[in-house]
């Protein structure tokens, strides 16, 4: 495969992406023999809640429900409220105290507050420059464990580097709600990614707050070729989860501390495009759902030290077809995905709902969808998707972001342009 035509194909499906987390098969599974004709495929009857054929049908699941899980229909009646609008593509949010948000401009690399009311504040002054092209620019937003008094906010963005190249970037600064100027000060970006490459694609972005008080950062391969090979390489940033300290330090207990020719803020590794992650609500273990190629968007669970297999293993095939690298789905040492979809949602943002406006929602697992332009919900028992439901089917407009408020209600951030935040709140 060329690098140029990757990129490009690529970049007119952006978004559609994904590498994750299960128990492993002992031995690799090819995809050599040839594929189902697409009308042969299309004919068929598909169970699970997508109706849509897959992309490689002449692939099989490691182990049983790790794909297509049977449709689980709660019929929860919920208003759905807009409340803000007119955003420039935003990519994510964060909450304040006395019921304000932050939300991110992905391509200006703009901050705003939305008050209660849903105004929006002046963009917040004194943020680093971003590089918006392609998927990149100011993604996403996190303020400090213990906002106050601090009134530290943490953001995810791309990062400019010399020569047209650029990184995944986390800075953090000290939030000044100003009605007419808010702004941060005492700037410092506290993580690079490393190396920096010429792409404008695959940043990956999310941040994570740890029960230990250390954050998680995820991150993507880049989509060239040179950096897809990079995530399985012990000495580069490119396709890795990283996990560094509130003031960009390195834990001591990270996997890889002191082990030569590896980088010591890595997490996991084998990662392609991590844009939707958190905490489990019980275990406190990450979870965590990447953009695969066509038919490859998978959940894993990110645990300490371990091989998510991109590019070795992978679901799906690649976006102009064919197989990915040796069309190999399992491999020994590498982990499965916990769940994976081909066809794919690509995925943005991601949460468990442990409110109580929503009672036989408890303990779902919400995945915002931008191809599938609605939310997922699945029923998670232990490790296991035991079933997916749709939720805003009708809105075609792409999920960037959801988030459980302090209210309970459910937030969606609307990937268009203008964008919206959306809240999801039981029906009068």
């Amino acid at each position: 495969m060329k690098m140029t035509a990757f990129a490009t194909v690529a970049l007119l499906l952006a978004g559609l992406s994904s590498r994750s987390t299960t128990p492993q098969s002992p031995a690799p599974q090819t995809t050599t023999p040839k594929p189902p004709s697409a009308e042969k495929a299309a004919e068929e009857k598909w169970p699970g809640v997508d109706p849509r054929p897959p992309n490689a049908p002449h692939q099989k699941p490691a182990t049983a429900g790790q794909t297509r899980a049977p449709e689980r229909k709660t019929d929860v009646a919920f208003d759905v409220v807009t409340v803000a609008q007119g955003l420039n593509k935003p990519w994510a949010l964060a909450f304040l105290p006395g019921g304000k948000m932050l939300v991110t401009e992905k391509p200006t690399g703009e901050l705003r507050i939305v008050a209660a009311n849903g105004t929006l504040s002046p963009p917040v002054a004194g943020l680093p420059k971003v590089d918006g092209r392609g998927q990149g620019g100011l993604l996403d937003v996190a303020t400090a464990p213990q906002f106050e008094p601090s009134h530290m906010i943490y953001w995810c963005y791309s990062d400019p580097a010399e020569n047209g190249a650029n990184h995944t970037a986390v800075a953090r600064g000290r939030l000044v709600d100003e009605a007419a100027a808010p702004r941060v000060e005492d700037v410092q970006t506290i993580y690079r990614q490393a190396p920096s490459m010429n792409s404008t694609m695959h940043y990956g972005c999310r941040l994570v707050w740890n029960r230990d008080g250390t954050l998680f950062v995820t991150q993507g391969d880049r989509s060239i070729t040179p950096g897809r090979m990079q995530a399985q390489q012990m000495d580069s940033l490119l396709g890795k989860i990283v996990r560094i300290n509130a003031d960009g330090t390195i834990p001591k207990d990270n996997p890889f501390v002191g082990k030569e020719g590896v980088r010591p803020e890595i997490w996991s590794f084998g990662h392609r495009n991590i844009q939707a992650a958190t905490l489990h609500p019980v275990t406190g273990e990450l979870w965590e759902v990447e953009h695969g190629t066509r038919g490859g968007d998978e959940i894993n669970i990110a645990r300490k030290g371990k091989d998510y297999g991109w590019p070795t293993i992978a679901y799906g095939i690649e976006y102009q077809g064919g197989p990915i690298t040796g069309g190999i789905t399992a491999r020994e040492g590498m982990e499965q995905p916990v769940y994976y979809w081909d066809p794919v949602i690509a995925p943005s943002g991601m949460f468990f709902y442990t409110g109580t406006l929503f009672p036989q929602w408890r303990n779902s697992l919400f995945i915002g969808g931008m191809v599938t332009t609605n939310i997922v919900r699945l029923d998670v028992q232990g490790e296991k998707i035991t079933g997916e439901e749709r939720l805003l089917k009708d809105l075609k407009e792409r999920i960037r972001d959801v988030r459980q408020g302090p209210d309970g209600a459910i937030y969606a951030v609307t990937d268009h342009q203008p964008g919206r935040i959306l809240k999801l709140v039981p029906k009068k």
